[in-house]
């Protein structure tokens, strides 16, 4: 599945960029050339990132928790 149509980026060169160590939206980005464009592939390839690599979205939803809490102290 194309994931990035302007840089024609599938799904697989994701998988395959995370797999490589790529553990970060910019990391995925950078090895892939998706999301240089126009952007609308970044939720995409964020959504691959997650589901590939389980300790993405755990840090992800941890980040997420601290700011709800921290906002809420405020």
């Amino acid at each position: 599945m194309i994931v990035c149509h302007c840089n024609v980026v599938n799904d697989r060169a994701v998988t395959d960029a995370i797999d490589a160590g790529a553990r970060t939206l910019a990391g995925v980005c950078a090895a892939t050339g998706a999301g240089r464009d126009c952007g609308s592939c970044v939720f995409s390839v964020k959504r691959l990132l997650c589901d590939h690599e389980p300790s993405v979205a755990a840090r992800a939803i941890a980040s997420y928790e601290a700011l709800e809490v921290e906002v809420a102290a405020s």
